[in-house]
C-alpha cells in the first residue's frame, strides 16, 4: 500500500508538468482537434509531419496522444504492480481499490490538477481494472464461503463460514478507514452475508451429529453480536435478520428439547386437544378409551416430582455440554426452557380442569415445585 500511494504521488507532478510543458510549447489548447501546421512527432522533432497523414488519432485530443506516445508504457507498467500488489495479499485489491480511489478523489480536488489530465486518463483506466479485480475477489469469497462444509471436529458450533466472514470484515474496515468512498466494500458486505446466511441455512439439511437448530441458532445470534459490534449502516437489515432467525431456532431448539423431560404427559395431551378439535365435548373426553380418567392417572404416575426434577438436571448437562462457552447462551436457552416448560405445565393444568373436572386428577408436582427445581439447577451449575 505505501509503495502504491508513493508512486502514486511521484506520478503526478511529473507527469502534470510534461502535459503543462507540451501545452506551453506547442501551443495547444484543451479543445484543439487537430496539431498545428508545424506537426511535431512525439519520437522525434527533427522532421516535419506531412499534413496529409497526420501522426494522432482523431479520437485523442493532441496533447493526450503526444503524452501516450511518451509515456507509452505507464498504463501497461501500473497493471503490471497492481497486479504484484494484489498477489501480495489475500485481501490485497481492498488496498489497491482504496489507494487508487483516494489518489484519484484528491487529483480531481487538487487545485494544480489539470481538467483533462492525461495521468486521471489513465488513473481511470487502472481503477477499472482494481474495480474488476475486486468484484472478482468477492465473487470467489462468496462461493468459498456458501460451499463450506461444517469440520466433523471443531471447537464451539461458529462455522467457518462465519468466520471467515468477520476475517474479510474486520480487515476490509482497517483499510477503507481512510477511504473517501466505500460504495464498493458497501456492496460487497451485501452479497457476502448473503453468501454466509446461506451457508447456514444450508444446515437444515445437513446430517449434523447435534441438533440442527442449535448450530443455527448460535451462528445468527454470532452474526447479530458481531454486527451490533461493528455499526455497519449498509448491514443494518442483516442485523435484524440475524436476531429473527436466532430467536426462531432458539424456540425450535427448545421446544423439540422440551418435549423429552415430560414426553409421555405431552403425547397424551396432545391426543386429548385432537379430539376437542375434531369436535368432541370436553367433558366428554374422559369417555374416550384411549384419554380416560384411568389412563391419564397411569401417564401421570410415571411422572413423580423427583424423577421431573432428576430429567431437567440431565437435560441441563447435556445443553451445558453442546453449547458453545463462547456464546455464552446457556443462560438464555436454559431460561427460555423455564418459560417454556411452565406454559406446558399450565396448559396441562387447564386441560385436565376443563375435561377431566372434579376426578380429583393432579400432576405429582405443583408451579412452586417446579419453579424450585429450576431454581436450584441454576444456583448448583
Amino acid at each position: 500500500k505505501q509503495m502504491l500511494e508513493q508512486v502514486l504521488r511521484e506520478l503526478q507532478p511529473l507527469c502534470t508538468s510534461e502535459q503543462q510543458f507540451i501545452e506551453k510549447f506547442f501551443q495547444l489548447s484543451r479543445d484543439t482537434t487537430e496539431l498545428p501546421v508545424l506537426g511535431v512527432s512525439a519520437r522525434t522533432t527533427s522532421s516535419p509531419v506531412p499534413l496529409a497523414s497526420p501522426p494522432f488519432s482523431r479520437q485523442k485530443e493532441p496533447t493526450t496522444q503526444l503524452m501516450s506516445e511518451i509515456f507509452s508504457c505507464l498504463e501497461l507498467e501500473l497493471r503490471g504492480f497492481l497486479d504484484v500488489c494484489n498477489k501480495a495479499h489475500p485481501f490485497g485489491c481492498l488496498q489497491v481499490l482504496v489507494t487508487l480511489n483516494n489518489s484519484v478523489f484528491e487529483m480531481w480536488g487538487s487545485a494544480s490538477s489539470l481538467p483533462s489530465s492525461f495521468l486521471n486518463t489513465v488513473l481511470g483506466n487502472v481503477l477499472l481494472l482494481a474495480k474488476s479485480s475486486f468484484n472478482k475477489c468477492i465473487g470467489t469469497l462468496c462461493k468459498e464461503i456458501e460451499e463450506t462444509k461444517m469440520p466433523s471436529k471443531m471447537k464451539g458450533w461458529v462455522l467457518p463460514s462465519v468466520s471467515r466472514f468477520e476475517e474479510f470484515v474486520n480487515f476490509s474496515e482497517e483499510v477503507f478507514r481512510t477511504a473517501r468512498r466505500r460504495g464498493e466494500l458497501d456492496k460487497a458486505y451485501l452479497r457476502l452475508a448473503g453468501s454466509v446466511f446461506s451457508s447456514i441455512n444450508s444446515l437444515s439439511s445437513a446430517n449434523l451429529k447435534v441438533n440442527t437448530d442449535m448450530v443455527m441458532m448460535e451462528n445468527f445470534h454470532h452474526i447479530h453480536c458481531f454486527l451490533c459490534q461493528k455499526k455497519i449502516p449498509c448491514l443494518e437489515d442483516k442485523k435484524r435478520e440475524a436476531k429473527q432467525r436466532y430467536s426462531e431456532h432458539l424456540e425450535k431448539y427448545v421446544i423439540k428439547y422440551l418435549g423429552q423431560p415430560l414426553e409421555k404427559l405431552n403425547h397424551f395431551f396432545e391426543g386429548v386437544k385432537a379430539r376437542v378439535a375434531q369436535g368432541v365435548k370436553e367433558e366428554e373426553v374422559s369417555f374416550q378409551l384411549a384419554y380416560s380418567k384411568q389412563e391419564l392417572r397411569k401417564v401421570i404416575e410415571k411422572y413423580p416430582g423427583k424423577d421431573v426434577k432428576r430429567a431437567l438436571e440431565t437435560l441441563y448437562r447435556k445443553i451445558h455440554k453442546y453449547l458453545s462457552p463462547e456464546e455464552d447462551l446457556l443462560p438464555v436457552v436454559w431460561h427460555a426452557m423455564e418459560q417454556e416448560f411452565i406454559r406446558q405445565y399450565q396448559e396441562f393444568e387447564d386441560l385436565i380442569q376443563r375435561c377431566y373436572a372434579g376426578s380429583g386428577i393432579a400432576m405429582d408436582f405443583t408451579m412452586e415445585d417446579l419453579l424450585s427445581y429450576f431454581s436450584s439447577i441454576t444456583q448448583s451449575s
